[in-house]
């Protein structure tokens, strides 16, 4: 049994996410019903909009008339803001110009003022100034008629009607900025994404197809002189494949994931443990590499182990693409705070390269593409640092270093 105290307490929250999930329409429906209930409430009759002070006159089926005249058009102050706007200021003028008796419904001159200047889009200028010209002409007609207010009583009631108009067209801008700021975030967010899918797509294809095309052209020059190193090297193109899919569906479940219909098998994920995988396989397709791994390889957050995969993946692929056959060293250094990565391929000077104590350079053929500027990408999001260049003794290297916070067991 729920205790009436939690049952209490719920039944607020309840009615708040009910009123939240009804239309507009409907929440303007219901201003309305509640402003013409108290609209006839004797002891709120003094609070509202009055300006005249013109003698009375008794209360009689007009007077009742203007008075639902300036609450039931709030019903629709968000669809037609101008329609409600005259309509309710029309009645209040007559209302205040035959001394009617005072009530609680001429709020409803403030409401649709501020619903004209939150709502209102189209020819709000003319708007504003119809609805100061009926306010002249209704300061003119009190005056006729007696009334004892001044000049300065009807400027201070008429800025106070400008500052309500001035509040909701504030609150418009404010919503139309809000709306932007959301649209370009989800622009952004989706660019972001695209560019995440594009390195993600380049990584897994880009090396794969790489190594398959490397080690199938091996096989077709061996299938004559060498028929068993030529299965051996089509049997290595049938496993690089195998690997691809692995990798493609494991992307495939990470943006399945990520719309909210499936989970990622977090078993396929490359991770910095397979990068044992990245260098056989390297050395099935014929390339020379040496793989050294100092320090204590600890559990890290997928992005590190990922982003680490990557940097040792695109170096390998590059070597196999721009110098095979050279010898390709694989260095792994495992800290405390941050992981640190380089992989140098021997061969002739390329161009001045971007980390210490080299030239600027990349691989023949690398130019602008995505691959070394997706992973530099990469590895900036994580607060770390890629260099690539030429070595002075000729050859090429990537390095990488990788903040990183292990994952207690």
């Amino acid at each position: 049994m729920v205790p009436l105290t939690s049952w209490t307490a719920r039944l607020p929250r309840t009615a708040l996410g009910w009123w939240d999930e009804r239309d507009a329409s409907v929440k303007d429906g219901v201003l309305a019903g509640i402003l013409t209930l108290l609209a006839f409430v004797p002891t709120l009759s003094n609070i509202g909009a009055q300006i005249g002070d013109l003698p009375g006159r008794p209360a009689d089926v007009l007077s009742v008339g203007l008075t639902l005249a300036q609450t039931l058009p709030l019903a629709v102050r968000g669809r037609w803001p101008a329609v409600c706007l005259t309509v309710v200021g029309g009645a209040f003028a007559v209302h205040q110009a035959l001394g009617c008796p005072a009530t609680f419904g001429t709020v409803g001159l403030y409401v649709a003022l501020y619903s004209a200047g939150a709502h209102q889009v189209s020819y709000r200028r003319p708007l504003a100034a119809a609805a100061s010209a009926g306010y002249a002409v209704l300061a003119v007609v009190l005056h006729r008629f007696g009334s004892p207010q001044r000049f300065g009583d009807y400027l201070a009631f008429y800025l106070g009607l400008a500052l309500v108009w001035l509040m909701g067209t504030a609150v418009r801008k404010w919503r139309a900025e809000d709306a932007e700021r959301r649209r370009l975030s989800a622009e952004v967010a989706t660019a972001a994404e695209r560019a995440r899918i594009a390195r993600e797509l380049h990584d897994v294809v880009t090396h794969h197809v790489t190594a398959m095309v490397v080690q199938a052209d091996a096989a077709q020059f061996l299938i004559g002189s060498a028929p068993e190193r030529a299965g051996e090297g089509l049997a290595a193109v049938s496993d690089t494949g195998r690997r691809a899919l692995t990798e493609l569906r494991y992307l495939l479940g990470v943006l399945e994931a990520t719309g909210g219909s499936a989970t990622a098998d977090p078993g396929r994920a490359p991770a910095l443990g397979k990068v044992g995988d990245l260098v056989e396989q390297a050395r099935m397709s014929g390339q020379p590499v040496e793989f050294t791994e100092q320090g204590t390889r600890r559990p890290q957050s997928v992005d590190v182990e990922l982003a680490a995969y990557r940097v040792v993946q695109e170096a390998l692929t590059n070597a196999m693409k721009h110098a095979p056959g050279r010898r390709t060293v694989v260095d792994v250094r495992h800290g405390e705070k941050r992981i640190e990565i380089e992989v140098t391929t021997d061969g002739p000077a390329l161009a001045p390269p971007t980390v210490p104590g080299a030239r600027e350079a990349r691989p023949p053929g690398q130019g602008g593409g995505r691959g070394l500027d997706g992973l530099r990408e990469r590895v900036r999001m994580l607060d770390g640092e890629l260099g690539t260049g030429s070595r002075p003794d000729g050859g090429f290297v990537v390095r990488a270093v990788i903040p990183s916070t292990p994952i207690q067991e």
